[in-house]
Order: C-alpha cells, then sequence, then structure tokens
C-alpha cells in the first residue's frame, strides 16, 4: 500500500499563491511554512490539490498512521525527500500519544461516530498538528538554509484561545534555531489550561496572559506580524524573523487534513460503512481551521456530504452560513463553557472563501478590508451559494451543551467535553440520512468545572459549591472521575498541580505591548 499513492503520478512540485495575491509569485511549501503568513497579510494554499480515488483511501487503513500521513504529505509533492517525510512523520506520530491509533474512533451507535483527536501529549487535537509542524519547520528551514535562502533563527509567536498555546510549546520547545512565545486572554481559559501553559519547561519558550479576549490576542499578533518595521528591527538587530504556528500555516493545516482522510479508510476497515458511502463531518467551530481541513478532505476525493459547522454562544459562523454576512460591528463576545471556540474573528475562514470564490484574490482582499475597517462584510450571491452546497451550522448555547454532556453520558456511558458535546448537540439538529463523524477535539478533563456543572445539573456560570470550589482543577477532575467511574485522566493533566508555575506576566492587548515583550524575550 505504501506505493498506492503514487506522488510522481499526481502533478509537478507543489507551490503555494496567497490568499490576497499580494505576496508576489508561489512559494514552495518549505517557504510557506517558515512564512507563516504571506506577505500583505494573505494565507497560503496549494497551488493544486492532489486527487485520491476511494479504492487509495480505503488502503490507507493497512499502514500505521505515521506512514498514512507520509503517503498523503508525498500525494501534496511537498519539497522535501521522501526519506525525510517518512522520518518525520515517523517522530511526529508514535509514543508521544498515549493510543496506538493516534486519533482512534469511538462508535456511540450505527450512524455516530466520535473521532478522538485528543490522545497526544496536551490532550487536545491542536497536538495532532503540533506534534507535525515543529519538526517539518525545522526540516524546511534546514532545507532553506542549505539552499543559502536562509540566514537567521526564528520566534514563533502564538495567539490561543486556550489549547492551540500548550500543544506549540509541547511541540517546539528545544527546537534549534527557534524560539516560541505564547498569548493567552487572561482569565479566558480553564485552570488546567493556563497551568499546562505557565508550567512549561524548555529554555526557548516564553508565556503572557493578555488583558483582554482571545480576539484581542489574535488580532495584536496578526498586526505585529504585519508591521514591516518591527520585523526589519528583529532581522537586522537580532537575525530574527517572525512565525506562526496558529492555523493561518499551512503546515498547521496539512496534518488536520490527513486525520479526515485516515478517519474514513478506518470507517470502511472497520466495517462501519462501505467504501464509497457518503459520511457528514460535524466539528466543533472557532476559527475554522478544523473544518476546513475536512473541506479539502473532500476535495481531494474522501466522500464527505455536508460540513456540519456547530458554534456556541459566540455564532457568528453559523449566522454568516446561514445569511452570508459576517458581521462583529455590534456582536458581543460570550465567555462560554466551550472557551476555545470563544472567537469572533474566523482567521481560516478566508482560505475558504478564497477557495469558493474560485480563488479571486481581489475579493478577499476587499472583504478582509471591510472586516478590518467596518467589522463587517457579505459575500456576493454565487460564494453565498457555494457555501450552503457544502456547510449547515447551528449554535449551541451553554445550558443546551451541559445538557448534552449529561444526556451523552446516561446514554452512552460516553463522556464528552464541552467543545465535543457542542458538536454533539448540533449534529443531532442538523444530521441527515448520512452517518456523522463527529470531531471530538478535547478530553473532557481539561474543563472540569464544566463537566462537574454538568453532571450535577448546574446552570451555566452557576458559582460551584463551595467545597468544591476550593479543588484545583487535577483535584476537581479525580472528583468527577471517582463519580462517573472514569480513569482515563492523562498523566499530563493528573500532575500539573505539582510543577512549577514559570510565567506570570501579564500584558496589554495593543501591538506595543506585545512587540515590547516580544523584543525582550528574543534578547534575553
Amino acid at each position: 500500500m505504501a506505493q498506492c499513492i503514487d506522488r510522481a503520478a499526481s502533478f509537478g512540485q507543489n507551490l503555494y499563491v496567497d490568499t490576497r495575491g499580494a505576496a508576489g509569485g508561489p512559494v514552495p511549501f518549505t517557504e510557506a511554512v517558515v512564512n507563516g503568513l504571506a506577505a500583505g497579510g494573505g494565507l497560503y494554499v496549494p497551488q493544486e490539490l492532489p486527487s485520491l480515488s476511494v479504492a487509495e483511501i480505503a488502503a490507507l487503513a493497512e499502514l500505521p498512521y505515521a506512514e498514512r500521513a507520509a503517503a498523503i504529505y508525498k500525494a501534496f509533492n511537498i519539497d522535501l525527500p521522501d526519506e525525510t517525510i517518512d522520518e518525520l512523520m515517523g517522530r511526529a506520530y508514535g509514543e508521544n500519544f498515549d493510543d496506538a491509533a493516534i486519533c482512534p474512533i469511538t462508535s456511540l451507535d450505527d450512524n455516530t461516530h466520535i473521532l478522538e483527536l485528543w490522545h497526544g501529549p496536551t490532550s487536545a487535537f491542536k497536538d495532532m498538528a503540533l506534534q507535525c509542524l515543529p519538526h517539518f519547520f525545522s526540516a524546511s528551514a534546514s532545507a532553506l538554509r542549505e539552499a543559502g535562502k536562509l540566514d537567521h533563527d526564528f520566534m514563533i509567536l502564538v495567539a490561543t484561545s486556550g489549547d492551540t498555546g500548550k500543544a506549540a510549546l509541547e511541540g517546539f520547545k528545544g527546537v534549534d534555531g527557534t524560539t516560541i512565545g505564547v498569548l493567552f486572554p487572561d482569565g479566558g481559559v480553564s485552570d488546567i489550561q493556563r497551568k499546562q501553559m505557565v508550567t512549561t519547561t524548555g529554555d526557548n519558550v516564553r508565556v503572557w496572559a493578555v488583558r483582554g479576549n482571545f480576539d484581542d490576542c489574535q488580532t495584536g499578533v496578526k498586526r505585529t506580524f504585519s508591521d514591516d518595521a518591527f520585523a526589519k528591527q528583529l532581522l537586522t538587530e537580532d537575525a530574527v524573523a517572525l512565525s506562526s504556528a496558529n492555523s493561518i500555516n499551512w503546515g498547521r493545516l496539512l496534518p488536520q487534513v490527513v486525520y479526515y482522510i485516515s478517519s474514513y479508510a478506518e470507517l470502511v476497515a472497520s466495517g462501519k460503512i462501505e467504501a464509497g458511502d457518503e459520511i457528514d463531518v460535524c466539528v466543533p467551530t472557532g476559527n475554522f481551521g478544523n473544518i476546513l481541513a475536512a473541506w479539502y478532505a473532500k476535495q481531494i476525493g474522501t466522500p464527505i456530504g455536508m460540513l456540519l459547522c456547530a458554534s456556541n454562544d459566540n455564532r457568528v459562523l453559523t449566522d454568516f452560513i446561514n445569511t452570508g454576512t459576517y458581521d462583529i460591528s455590534d456582536r458581543a463576545f460570550i465567555l462560554t463553557a466551550s472557551p476555545s471556540m470563544d472567537i469572533l474573528v474566523s482567521s481560516n475562514l478566508e482560505r475558504q472563501l478564497f477557495e469558493l470564490t474560485g480563488r479571486d484574490g481581489e475579493a478577499i482582499g476587499r472583504w478582509m478590508a471591510d472586516l478590518n475597517e467596518k467589522h463587517c462584510f457579505r459575500v456576493d450571491s454565487d460564494t453565498f451559494a457555494r457555501v450552503r452546497e457544502n456547510f449547515s451550522a447551528d449554535s449551541i448555547d451553554n445550558a443546551h451543551c451541559l445538557a448534552t454532556i449529561k444526556e451523552v453520558l446516561d446514554e452512552h456511558g460516553y463522556l464528552l467535553d464541552p467543545h465535543t458535546a457542542v458538536a454533539y448537540a448540533a449534529a443531532q439538529n442538523l444530521r441527515g440520512e448520512n452517518p456523522v463523524l463527529i470531531a471530538s477535539t478535547a478530553h473532557w478533563a481539561k474543563f472540569g468545572d464544566n463537566v462537574y456543572r454538568a453532571l450535577h445539573a448546574m446552570a451555566p456560570g452557576e458559582a460551584l459549591p463551595a467545597e468544591v470550589a476550593s479543588l484545583t482543577g487535577c483535584q476537581l477532575n479525580e472528583r468527577i472521575a471517582e463519580e462517573t467511574g472514569r480513569c482515563d485522566i492523562p498523566a499530563g493533566l493528573a500532575n500539573l498541580d505539582t510543577m512549577e508555575v514559570r510565567f506570570t506576566d501579564v500584558i496589554d492587548n495593543d501591538v506595543e505591548a506585545i512587540e515590547a515583550a516580544a523584543e525582550a524575550f528574543c534578547r534575553r
């Protein structure tokens, strides 16, 4: 099967173009990964997509996960040798995951399948990409240095709504020629998520809490990337260039495409579906990268029908998919039980619209300018029709989210985290006749406070009983495990109380504060 997907037969070396047409000519994979964000603010996408037959996809089940991922990367004809791809994938997907399947599928019934994407070292789906990206980033930088195209180091700057930060820290710590700084909204992540980040070990890592919400963090980081004067100063004075590990980097997105293709092969191999049968995919969605990856898997040949976009109370994507208007001009930012989805500016929607407009960079540039200046844009009728052909969407409020956790535990003996509960509930509302694959994005123990509220029929945001509120996140998880009979708390979450807190800085959310923090870290 290793030769079933033929790299040479697909197309020549694949190049990457940017969504706004402002970055000049196309670049190879290695440059797209190292650059992160294209010049002019656009996002890289492959110039061409491979085409896989259903037979080729189904045959991937014969391979271990690392070899499946390598086969798909080769089908994309990235500009690294086959043996390098094989080696890097072997490092990315091995004993660092607690299940040999890497992302196993649990079926709740014949038509509802949970894709568990949280078996990596930080117990969140971001590990699926961020145990992979750092290896390919390092290899890409090395290849460019050898070619005489690179003579500096990198600082990875990451904004996180909770899970990306720790996954990026864990992936990039100790990587030669690279430092990584992570910004998270102060008070906007769970106790477990915060402790995961601020206790990270390693000499090349730094973490800052930011006054504001995730959108403030993300906007500040994107504006820092767009500050040419700051970039020039870092490069000339410190020989350091900024890059990204957020899903704006294509190197973050491609590993996510892999797991949707792989999951279809698994469902066929396990007899849950017949080869060629369509499935729908439901994704709890904030920044739109995870569901976009499923769309790319569909374009490549995976028999995916509808993409079900699940939002929480921050329902900007649901409203966009249902109306064609993206409007945050008068929209309150709501803190929810599913904090990793508390996002109003969904960066990867730009890639999706680029594809659905027939790659019209001028339209994308105009819409993104409107979003930046007016906090609102509306797509044309043809593009909206294509959105509706591919996507349906629903939002699930906090109360429904918590009720779903209890419902699924009672009916199936399966404990969901709040983000997966949003997706499960939306899938029940949106599903048609096809089996549904639900992306489960985090282990329940990352959000013990809201899981506890769900199990005890408490209202969203209701104060925990004093005795429970006095517990640390780790102690609360132990309480939930005792109550539910669960014994699956990952060691990386269970041991956080014993870890040293290394980072306590809180900074403002403006560009000047972020740049000052990054510069100080660079010159530490």
